[in-house]
């Protein structure tokens, strides 16, 4: 089996927020994957093009459509259990496990990274021998390929490096339909104040509004 350590780590980066400083190591990066060849030709020209896009457009865009995309959207989230999990109780247990897996294999967290994040498991991949990183990879395999069908619902150039980790999983990237969903800003909004007293399924502006009669508290024995 064909090393993946640098195809790995160089995945992991391009998963990391587009700044002057990623910007910068984009050609770096395409060199390694070319050098290694764990991946085929037709996938490295894709990752090239997404690398290119980078480069080509305006700092501003590539970083404000990075956050759109990622941070924006449950179908698209880095995260992988909230794929799994979401916000439900089993997800604290399960980054535990996640966490102690790293730590058995002797590495640590840097400082606010969560052990879910897909650029941090692809480079706890790229420290395991080629098969096991394949195994390892194969198990979160269903997610990657749901993360990289929103991707292409959305046609966004970043589909290419969810392709490239099924690739190394040994699982073909095949989309598959992705159900609409609300942003997470959508869904965390608070109702617009005066909204009709909405929330969702009330009144609004503009339907009847309920009147509810209250009795006047007496004043009887209160001084003016």
């Amino acid at each position: 089996m064909k090393n993946n350590r640098y195809t790995l780590r160089a995945l992991a980066r391009l998963l990391a927020y587009p700044d002057v400083d990623l910007r910068a190591q984009l050609d770096p990066l395409m060199a390694a994957i070319d050098a290694e060849a764990a991946l085929s030709p037709s996938r490295r020209a894709e990752l090239r093009a997404l690398a290119a896009d980078l480069l080509r457009r305006d700092p501003i865009e590539v970083e404000s459509r990075y956050v759109e995309t990622f941070d924006r959207g449950r179908s698209t989230s880095l995260h992988l259990f909230e794929h799994v999990h979401g916000d439900s109780r089993d997800r604290g247990p399960a980054m535990i496990d996640l966490r102690q897996t790293y730590e058995r294999a002797g590495l640590d967290l840097a400082s606010g990274e969560l052990p879910d994040h897909l650029g941090v498991v692809l480079e706890f991949a790229s420290t395991q021998p080629a098969s096991v990183a394949k195994g390892f990879l194969a198990e979160l395999g269903h997610i990657v390929n749901a993360i990289f069908s929103a991707l292409m619902q959305k046609k966004s150039p970043y589909a290419a490096v969810m392709a490239a980790v099924l690739d190394l999983a040994g699982m073909p990237a095949r989309a598959v339909e992705i159900e609409p969903e609300e942003t997470l800003d959508e869904s965390w909004a608070e109702p617009v104040a005066f909204d009709g007293c909405s929330t969702r399924g009330q009144a609004r502006p503009g339907d009847p509004q309920p009147v509810h009669l209250v009795r006047k508290a007496s004043t009887q024995g209160v001084m003016a």
